[in-house]
Order: structure tokens, then sequence, then C-alpha cells
């Protein structure tokens, strides 16, 4: 029941974007969809689902009655949110890299269909700065959530606190770099990033994003696999929100459908190469063989509908 509202919601909202309708109906099915993201993410940490329901509910139908923009504005990031923590804990581990593939691919959906409800509540939003919100956010309540699942900070040892120390780090760069070159980069800078990416849209049709390629699919990417033989793998996955943040985020850009589908993919098979090179790495620093993978019993999780714990 909860997957088929998910997908009638995704559906409807889609439908709506395209075809004139009355923003009331969109801004409803987005309060839904609200709903329905607080229930899975609720239950897929084992916390309380009428509680979580009963909140979204209120935000969602207050925006919605009384159109106050800065209701409206925290209902959309709170779907937001909702929708890029959910794609990561969504997930399962992966042995095979046709598995990390499709649960890569899993969590980027759930990302998406956030993204709709987020669009769907029709009001104006400073683009960046929701952003950069719900990725802080999406990411603090992640970690907090995989706590518990990663075994502690305890169990990641030194050599994990090493690899989150610096991804961590990568995410910082790659994000304060990305802000400060569009404001305090020199003119000719800019202008050659912008010729670039113009470029790039026009012969390709989207341009990636460049967090989601260097941190959030490969960290979403690594993490499914590590999480089939240890489940300290979960600390890895929770950067994979700088991926889902993104894709939420995304339909806000203005671009088209076309572009933003393209610019998806081309960020998924980059994003994808540059986590089964980490993979690969990984196993050969470790000493493990692909002859020896295959004799490593998987580590069972939940199904992805139950609670993890």
């Amino acid at each position: 029941m909860w997957g088929l509202s998910l997908v009638a919601l995704a559906i409807g909202l889609a439908t709506l974007r395209t075809i004139e309708k009355p923003t009331l109906v969109q801004q409803s099915l987005a309060a839904a969809l609200g709903v329905v993201l607080a229930v899975g993410l609720s239950a897929r940490i084992g916390a309380h689902v009428l509680l979580g329901a009963t909140l979204a509910l209120i935000v969602g139908v207050g925006a919605v009655l009384t159109q106050w923009p800065p209701l409206l504005g925290g209902a959309a990031f709170g779907t937001g949110v909702l929708a890029a923590c959910l794609g990561v804990l969504a997930t399962r581990p992966a042995m095979t890299f046709r598995g990390v593939v499709f649960e890569v691919v899993v969590a980027l959906l759930v990302a998406t269909v956030g993204g709709l409800g987020v669009v769907g509540f029709s009001v104006g939003i400073d683009t960046e700065r929701f952003a950069y919100g719900v990725l802080s956010l999406a990411f603090l309540a992640t970690v907090a959530m995989v706590y518990r699942l990663g075994g502690g900070l305890y169990g990641l040892g030194g050599r994990g606190l090493i690899l989150g120390a610096g991804a961590l780090a990568l995410l910082v760069v790659v994000l304060v770099y990305t802000a400060a070159l569009t404001r305090y980069g020199s003119p000719e800078l800019v202008l050659r990033v912008d010729a670039a990416q113009d470029w790039t849209r026009e012969y390709l049709g989207g341009v990636p994003h460049p967090v989601e390629v260097l941190v959030g699919i490969p960290a979403l990417a690594w993490g499914v696999s590590m999480r089939a033989r240890r489940r300290q793998g979960w600390w890895v996955c929770a950067f994979g929100t700088a991926a889902t943040a993104h894709v939420v985020s995304d339909l806000l850009g203005g671009g088209t459908a076309l572009s933003s589908t393209l610019a998806a993919l081309y960020g998924l098979v980059l994003g994808l190469l540059l986590g089964f090179a980490v993979i690969r790495l990984e196993r050969v620093l470790t000493g493990r063989s692909s002859r020896a993978e295959k004799d490593v019993v998987q580590r069972e999780e939940p199904g992805r509908m139950r609670p993890l714990h």
C-alpha cells in the first residue's frame, strides 16, 4: 500500500507539471507525498509511524490551507529532507556491481519523487540556499539515524575515522569551491566555466553536478558494497545524501525535464565509474581477490520495506 501510494502520487505530480492545473490540487498532492515519505522513513528507522505521519500531515495541511509562503517553503523543505534521507536508508547491501547499480538507482528514484513534491508546493524558493539547507540537514539527520546501524563511532576504527574525515573534507571543499567560484571568482574564470556548461548543455543536453559525481554517488556505491560484508558501510552511505539531496533540489533549477534527466544520467554514470574504482582500490589495498569475494557470505539486513532495527 505504501509503495502504491508513493508511485501514484509521483505519477500525479509528474502529470500535473505538464498540463493546466489548479495550484491547490498540486499542493495537496505534494502535502500527501510528504505524509507518505514521513511514514516510510519512520517505519524504516523503527520510529513511531503515527507520530511522523501526524506531524507531516499538520504541516502539509496547514501550508495548503493558509497559503502562507514561509509555511509552504517549510513544507517543501521538510519534504526534500525526508526524501533525501529515505533515498539513502531505502538501499540494501549489494555484493555485485549490478546490485550496486540497482541500489544507487533506487536511492535516486526516491529522491526524484521527493523533488516532484518540493516543486508541487509551488512556492518561491531561493534554489541555492534550499539546496545547501537540504544537504546539510539531510546529512546530519542521516548520520544520526545510522549511528546505531553502523556500530557507533567505536565501530569505525582508526582507518574508518580517517576515511570519514577525508570524505567530509572533500564534501566541504567541493561545496565551498563551487559557491566561491560563482560569487568571488574572477570574471574570466566564471566566464570560462559558464561557457563550458553552456557547451555541455547544448551538445550533451545536461550538466552533471560535481558534488553528486565526486562524493554522493561514489559514496552510495561504495557504502552498499561495504554493507554486504560489515555494517560500518552505513557510515559511507551517509555521504550519499550529497547525491539524493541534489536530486531533490534539481527540479527547482527551472531546467526542462529532458535536461534534468540527462544531467542525472551523466552524473550517475560518472559517479558509478568513480565508485567502482574506489571499490576496486579498496579490494587491492585489503588484499581481497574477486574469487575470495565470491566465497564471502553476504551480510543480511531487513527487507527494503521493513524496519532496520
